[in-house]
This record gives structure tokens, sequence and C-alpha cells, in this order.
């Protein structure tokens, strides 16, 4: 057999490509349980081998600072499309991993960054959640003020990578690593250490979060003065009083908290003298159940107001309980915040 004989097989691009080849990006990743959008782009960019900074090209951004961020807030409708044609994932998934779903937006960490130590930036992470994470991924809620522990472990959040104090910005990593690795630096968040929380700050941070869900927020005629008396928590410690929670780092919020006067550890039940007993008592008659979510808030918002002599959130229900034994009960009355998440983070270390 000749070369004149060998005939080349005739290969073209058919009329049926765009029916056996996808128009879908080449990998997609699952959003995970309480996953904030920008977190899942960072991840849906780095499977598909795109920094996140160029990465807001392909969605047709500008890749400055805090694009995916600005998503988070606000997704038009016109990437909310693309991204449902490319990954699948469908505009209500989409709409779930925004901020606009379920979270108060008053007491969001805001989008900036002044390098003051004490001032806020804008996410905060769990170094534990991150380490247990299949892929880690950061959290919706680990953008609201008002968290200072991690729900899961139990543990301090923090808020700057530990090795070069620098505030989390996957946004900006314009090389191909995962975004659990600190943009300025390179350190593996995973690895942080945990800072030290007391029990009484862990038990007000779940009460504070088991509370304020959006849906009982906006039901409630107190959600509107609890948020004002949230934000205004650093007035009570002092050292931050012309500060807003919104404005302050993890660690300043978390001093703000234990500048409370909580206890830090709740009484042992036992003997009790009668004095004791009768308050017992009085308490029992006064603390809703905990599914009663209208009655929590205005409980809430009428101590913390009572604290700076203000008015109550609503009239006819001066009940004198201080914040210590509000917290003491919900802690008795709802396990999972409070004495089971100390026992779990048995190692816990100061920074």
């Amino acid at each position: 057999m000749t070369a004149v004989d060998i005939v080349a097989p005739a290969i073209s691009i058919g009329e049926r490509y765009r029916d056996v080849v996808s128009d879908r990006w080449p990998v997609t990743v699952a959003p995970q349980p309480d996953e904030l959008l920008s977190s899942w782009l960072h991840r849906l960019a780095y499977a598909n081998g795109v920094s996140p900074r160029a990465f807001a090209r392909v969605l047709g951004l500008n890749p400055g600072m805090w694009w995916s961020a600005a998503l988070d807030m606000r997704l038009p409708a016109d990437i909310a499309k693309l991204l449902y044609a490319k990954t699948g994932v469908t505009p209500d998934q989409l709409a779930a991993m925004t901020l606009s779903h379920g979270l108060p937006k008053e007491l969001l960490l805001p989008l900036r960054d002044n390098g003051h130590r004490d001032s806020s930036a804008w996410l905060q992470f769990c170094c534990r959640c991150l380490a247990d994470d299949a892929q880690p991924y950061f959290r919706r809620r680990w953008r609201l003020a008002t968290r200072v522990s991690c729900t899961e472990h139990g543990c301090r959040l923090r808020d700057r990578c530990p090795s070069c104090l620098g505030r989390i910005a996957a946004f900006d990593q314009a090389a191909l690593v995962p975004q659990h690795y600190c943009v300025a630096c390179g350190y593996d968040l995973r690895r942080a250490s945990i800072p030290y929380l007391s029990p009484a700050t862990r038990t007000l941070d779940r009460c504070i979060d088991d509370i304020c869900s959006l849906e009982a927020m906006t039901q409630s005629p107190s959600g509107p003065v609890l948020i004002r008396r949230l934000l205004s928590m650093p007035s009570v410690g002092g050292y931050y009083s012309t500060m807003i929670l919104t404005s302050l780092s993890t660690a300043a919020r978390t001093y703000c908290a234990q500048r409370l006067n909580l206890p830090s550890e709740w009484p042992v039940e036992g003997a009790k003298d009668d004095d004791e007993e009768r308050e017992a008592r009085r308490l029992r008659r006064l603390i809703p159940p905990t599914s009663d979510h209208r009655a929590w808030i205005e409980l809430l918002a009428n101590t913390l107001g009572r604290r700076r002599g203000r008015p109550a959130a609503s009239k006819g229900n001066e009940t004198g309980i201080k914040l210590p034994d509000l917290l003491g009960a919900y802690a008795k009355m709802s396990p999972a915040s409070g004495r089971p998440a100390q026992e779990r983070i048995g190692t816990e270390r100061r920074p």
C-alpha cells in the first residue's frame, strides 16, 4: 500500500456540535449550607482554573475591589441568568446565598477597611469550620455584626489574618489558590489559633442569633427597637462609647459583650435561700417559652435599654429582669445555646 492509497478521515465541525457539547462551564460546584454568594463564586472560579480577580471579567464586571462582595448585597438579573445558564444553579438557589435573603441588613458588617485595628472588617470566619469543610467556604451569618462566635464549634470568630492582620480579600486574589489562603501573605486560615471566648459571651451571642431571625424581627413591634439597641451596645462598655456595633472589629465587639457585666459562669443549681428561691419563681413566671420569638425580642430590647436608662420597647411590660438572669434562663431552656457548646471547645486558648 502506497501513501497515495492512504486516505485520512475527514474531520469537521458538524451541525450537531452544539447538541453534544454543553454551553456550561467545565466544572460546577454545589452551594453549601448557608454559603455566601461571593464564597461560592470564588470556589466556582478556582474549580474552573480562573483566579477570583479574573473571574470578574468573565461575569462582565470590573475586577476592582469588592466586586463579589457587592454581588452578595445585590445580584443583578443578567448575572443571575448567566450563572444559571453556565452552572445550572437555579435563581432561587443563587438568591438564597445573597444577604438580602433572611438577614437584617442593619446588622451587616460594612464593605470598608480604614486600616485601624479596632475597626470592622467585612467578613469573619471560624478556622475550625474551614478546617472541617471538604471545600472551605464562608458562611452568610459571618457577615453579621452581632455574631462573634461559631454556631457549630462555639469558638470565637476572627475577621483578620492572624499572620499579617489583613482582612479577608479573596475577591482580590490574582493567583490560582483556594479562598482560605490570605491574599496578602498566603497564610492558611485553617491553621489560625482560637481566641478565648467566655461562656457568658457565647450565650449572649447565641441567644441573639436564635431570637433575631428576620421573620420574627419584621413581625415584632419591638424588632426595630432591638436592632437600634444592639447597634448601640458599645455605648455600654465606655471605651467604644462613640461607636456603633457594625463599625468595630470582632475583638472589639466581643469586648463590648463582655462589658455588659455578664457573669463568667451561670449559677450552679443547688440549695437556695428564701430570697433566691422567690426570685427563681418570679423569673419562671416571666420568662416565655423559647418558641415565642416576639416575646423574647421584646424582653431582650427592654433589658438592653434598661442598662442605659432608656424607656421600655413596649408599654405595660416592665419586668425588671436583669440581662444575666434573662440569658441564664434562655441557656437552661435552650441547651444548644449554653453549656454544651462550651464542652465542645475544651481546647480553647487565648490569642
